[in-house]
């Protein structure tokens, strides 16, 4: 039997790109900035650039020590709470900050954000479909 879900935002991405990748605003109670991260929903956590942090004001050591571990090795990342905007879908969640300023990725990933929203893809067409998963008129399920 068919399944239907219906978003509120629409997004075209560009695939030919590596990645899927959203533009992202990130702020605290004085500072906001605007970034590009890339969709990966196989990431724990929603990690993002050093340099992000400091733009924010935060002290990068001062927030929730994380080891992290990837198919390529282990690497150290702080948590902060901040207020993340995606397509203009907005919450407040902990995402890390590495501590290596050589670290050049920003992730969105499963816990603080893919979490909290509805995700659909047609991956070939290079189209993102997006809904705070909380908002109760977006599924037909």
């Amino acid at each position: 039997m068919p399944e239907q879900l219906t978003f509120a935002i629409g997004y075209e991405y560009d695939s030919l790109q590596v990645g899927i990748t959203v533009p992202v605003r990130l702020r605290t109670w004085s500072e906001s900035i605007d970034l590009h991260a890339k969709i990966d929903t196989g990431a724990s956590l929603c990690i993002f650039e050093r340099k992000h942090a400091e733009q924010l004001g935060l002290n990068v050591e001062s927030g929730a020590i994380e080891k992290l571990s990837t198919a390529t090795g282990i690497f150290i990342a702080y948590g902060h709470e901040v207020t993340l905007d995606v397509l203009g879908i907005e919450t407040t969640t902990t995402v890390y900050f590495a501590a290596d300023e050589n670290f050049t990725r920003n992730v969105l990933g499963r816990q603080g954000w893919l979490d909290r929203v509805r995700l659909g893809l047609v991956d070939y067409e290079g189209k993102l479909f997006l809904s705070d998963y909380n908002d109760p008129a977006e599924s037909a399920l």
